[in-house]
């Protein structure tokens, strides 16, 4: 996914804390697959990316976010700005979700399954993930204020919001749980038809 076309293009201070984010980024995931989480810490994380601990804190406050903190919320708020104005809502976010899962986990499968694996594994992961849950669920709730009229804050936005959000989760859950076995992007549309017309039939 790209940003919309009038996005100005990162500067040279924004390209090296880029580059500086992906390094420590990379260090974890290697040495978390070479020795596991619980033996990874943050001054091996710096010293394979060769940076300062004190770097990699000023970039990701806990070991957690390291893996778990993207770019991609922004990205995804702006393309469902650009969206048609009439599109109906669930259509747009389909169309989002589908692009966002070709960036975030087609284009590099071992990470997507080594984030989801951690998350179901290691319960500070987990319960991180939950928090930043809020955060993302707050920039949807302003996406859906812009796009519907709706008060951003009000209970009927901030619960379809959540939904959204909450049933993302459940599904990265459910791929690792299932060792990533089935498509990632067809798990997500299942959620959304949940989502966007409730339970199915039992015997569906």
């Amino acid at each position: 996914m790209t940003a919309p076309h009038t996005s100005p293009q990162p500067g040279l201070r924004e390209r090296k804390k880029i580059k500086t984010r992906e390094a420590i980024r990379a260090a974890t995931y290697a040495l978390v697959e070479e020795q596991g989480w619980d033996a990874t810490t943050i001054e091996q994380i710096a010293d394979r990316a060769e940076v300062s601990p004190s770097t990699v804190f000023r970039y990701f406050p806990t070991k957690e976010d390291i893996v778990l903190t993207d770019e991609y919320d922004l990205l995804i708020m702006e393309e469902l700005r650009s969206r048609p104005a009439d599109e109906p809502w669930p259509t747009s976010l389909r169309y989002v979700m589908h692009r966002a899962i070709r960036l975030g986990v087609k284009d590099d499968p071992v990470v997507s399954r080594l984030r989801t694996r951690l998350m179901v594994e290691v319960p500070s992961v987990r319960s991180r993930m939950m928090e930043s849950m809020s955060s993302t669920g707050r920039l949807l709730c302003q996406a859906i204020g812009e796009r519907t009229g709706r008060d951003p804050d009000s209970l009927e936005v901030r619960v379809y919001a959540m939904s959204f959000v909450g049933g993302l989760m459940e599904v990265s859950m459910y791929w690792a749980e299932n060792a990533h076995e089935g498509d990632f992007e067809a798990l997500v549309d299942r959620a959304l038809d949940v989502i966007e017309y409730g339970l199915p039939p039992e015997n569906h």
